[in-house]
């Protein structure tokens, strides 16, 4: 299967791991060679309530044994994709209210741009450096790393880029501009957190000059950080709030959210202002559904303070220059990008899989399912320290 996968599927990099699956359950992933691997980075964040929790596996057969897709997205109502958008309303502060179910977490920052230039009528758009937004055109256009986009130009014009945490960039910000767009915590960058009330301020700009501010919570939504969406931390509501990853518990899926009068632009002058074939798609939905119920109600929310804090508690060691994120999403610095993915590859080998951040490869990342156990956590960060100890 390994010859294969280099052979006939696309790559990515020239060093994939390619790493035999077998099945995944929980938190652990186990692999043909008949290792066991407890999962520290949950897809990249993606499998909220582990693998194949049954709640979500249950959710997506109940819904198969039904019907799959039957229409483009808008057109039919449909039980499951309904009752997820009523249940995200139902969850969020006002003015959030309508819900555009798509297909990734890219389409949805696609989708959230057009919006704010649909309702503005204007068409700067302002974004931050060393942001990460996506890889698809409009998402690659508004993404902060000059090495990522260089050889895709020419991307979206009018584009101008602020430094996050930074409030001297403000002037910057103008009645020409449509929408301000970052991630609440920026998670390339290696989990930068705002501070200093820095998001209250730049929304209060926004409103000022009438731009609409759009937060991408595609990582840190879905109770990663303690909250439904970070942004629940930070005392603001955005215009537009933009998910993804965790929001499907292991399906593909995204979403941009805002109030009636903003999401109804896309509806006229052109009609079918943002379409998509398989967005809402039933068994996504159901999924979704299952997944956002369970972190609602489980309690799993109510414990990611106590598991962020072991994880400091554990992970000291000589090596380890300093901790950035919030919750369960934690960029441990290890110094340089070269020990910092020999590191991963030796924790790997011990049975445990962690991985590091997009731009800043010193950063090794953590970010586990929420469902995730302290006696995991111990046994992970255990061997993350005998590899530190070794190296």
């Amino acid at each position: 299967m390994q010859n294969n996968f280099f052979k006939y599927q696309a790559q990515t990099t020239q060093f994939a791991a390619g790493f035999e699956v077998e099945k995944a359950e929980g938190s652990y992933i186990f692999g043909k060679d008949g290792k066991k691997y407890l999962d520290f980075v949950a897809g990249v964040s993606a499998n909220t309530l582990g693998h194949s929790h049954p709640k979500i596996v249950n959710a997506i057969k109940e819904q198969a044994d039904k019907y799959l897709h039957v229409m483009v997205y808008g057109e039919y109502a449909q039980e499951k994709p309904v009752e997820l958008c009523r249940l995200l309303a139902e969850a969020t502060p006002d003015p959030l209210e309508i819900t555009y179910l798509v297909n990734s977490g890219a389409e949805a920052i696609d989708g959230s741009l057009k919006l704010a230039k649909r309702y503005t009528g204007r068409e700067e758009i302002i974004s931050f450096k060393n942001s990460y937004h996506g890889n698809t055109h409009g998402a690659l256009s508004v993404s902060g790393h000059e090495g990522h986009k260089r050889e895709f130009r020419p991307l979206l014009p009018m584009i101008s880029f602020i430094e996050f945490n930074n409030e001297n960039d403000f002037d910057k910000i103008t009645e020409r501009t449509a929408c301000v767009i970052l991630e609440t915590i920026q998670g390339a960058a290696g989990f930068l957190v705002p501070n200093n009330d820095y998001l209250v301020k730049l929304k209060k700009r926004c409103e000022e000059v009438g731009a609409l501010l759009i937060l991408d919570e595609i990582q840190p939504g879905f109770g990663r950080t303690g909250k439904l969406f970070s942004f629940e931390h930070f005392g603001i509501v955005p215009d537009i709030l933009v998910m993804g990853k965790g929001m499907g518990g292991g399906v593909p899926v995204g979403a941009f959210m805002s109030s009636k009068q903003i999401m109804e632009t896309l509806s006229h002058s052109p009609k079918l202002g943002h379409i998509t074939t398989f967005g809402g798609n039933p068994l996504i939905a159901a999924a979704s559904h299952a997944t956002l119920k369970e972190v609602l109600e489980s309690g799993l929310m109510n414990e990611v303070e106590e598991k962020e804090k072991l994880y400091r508690e554990l992970l000291v060691h000589p090596k380890i220059k300093n901790i950035n994120g919030k919750g369960l999403m934690l960029a441990v610095n290890l110094g340089t990008p070269e020990f910092t993915l020999n590191v991963a590859k030796k924790c790997m080998e011990k049975g445990l899989i962690v991985f590091w951040q997009l731009y800043r490869n010193e950063y090794l990342r953590i970010s586990p399912p929420l469902t995730i156990s302290k006696e995991e956590i111990t046994e992970g960060c255990k061997i993350i320290l005998e590899v530190l100890n070794e190296k």
